[in-house]
């Protein structure tokens, strides 16, 4: 099939686009937020949380909430019918074979397709349907230093799946050439706070236990949730398969973290021996 053409960000400004802001309640979303209202009239913006139940971390909704309330923003949450670990549940009990992970994978993302992008994509319907937008950027807060594949990611492209029943959707990369220092300098220029997840240890926000989480952030994860943990640890040993991707055991990578966690606590300069 051929390239559809795009058209400029202020071209589908002008043209009453309605831009999607797709708000995890991270420091990214956040900065992305910010950005777009530089450049979108109010009227044209929609921030969309997506709700991951008891794998959110605390907090995460409600900072999203926040943000778009004080920008006078139309904010609306997007609910799965189906949870996560119901999900892994229904994968365990019908894997092909016992070398297939009941967990969701790198290559296979069903956390993010059934979770969060789905239930998004049926509330913009919804909302676009109500307000009478044919045209739909769908924003994210996807930054090309955060991984060779995100670097790879177009800034702009044609969602050719939703651009159905008289709409065109577009999916729009804003913050994706911000470094990391220079997210959170937006968000200080803003007057604003990141989650405070952040300043608790962690270098991400995603569920407290992400399938891709670095160990700093999962032990993080088991400091304020063990409850949380604990669910975790009892699936793994009960399904004889390992939640994240790098196949070691959850709690084998939350030690591995809690000692990254203490030597970043420790003053500079300090050794001992």
């Amino acid at each position: 099939m051929a390239d559809h053409p795009l058209p400029s960000i202020d071209g589908l400004v002008a043209a009453g686009a309605l831009f999607v802001a797709n708000h995890s309640g991270g420091k990214d979303s956040q900065a992305m937020l910010i950005r777009l209202l530089e450049i979108v009239p109010r009227s044209q913006i929609l921030v969309v949380h997506a709700s991951l139940g008891e794998a959110e971390w605390d907090g995460a909704l409600e900072h999203a909430q926040v943000q778009a309330e004080a920008a006078r923003l139309p904010f609306v949450v997007a609910h799965a019918v189906k949870t996560f670990f119901g999900m892994v549940e229904h994968r365990f009990k019908v894997r092909p074979g016992p070398n297939s992970s009941c967990w969701p994978s790198a290559s296979n993302r069903q956390c993010t397709s059934d979770l969060k992008r789905g239930p998004i994509e049926r509330e913009i319907r919804r909302y676009a349907g109500e307000h009478g937008f044919t045209k739909i950027v769908t924003c994210l807060g996807i930054r090309a230093a955060e991984s060779p594949g995100r670097a790879k990611r177009a800034e702009m492209s044609w969602s050719a799946r939703n651009s159905l029943a008289g709409r065109s959707w577009y999916e729009w990369l804003p913050i994706h050439g911000m470094t990391t220092p220079e997210v959170f300098a937006t968000i200080k220029a803003a007057g604003q706070e990141p989650h405070w997840a952040y300043a608790a240890g962690n270098e991400r926000l995603s569920c407290v236990f992400c399938i891709m989480g670095s160990p700093r952030d999962l032990a993080n994860g088991a400091r304020h949730r063990p409850e949380l943990l604990a669910k975790y640890l009892e699936m793994e040993q009960r399904t004889g398969y390992t939640m994240h991707q790098s196949r070691k055991p959850l709690d084998e990578l939350v030690a591995e973290g809690e000692a990254r966690l203490a030597l970043a606590a420790r003053p500079q300069g300090v050794t001992h021996g």
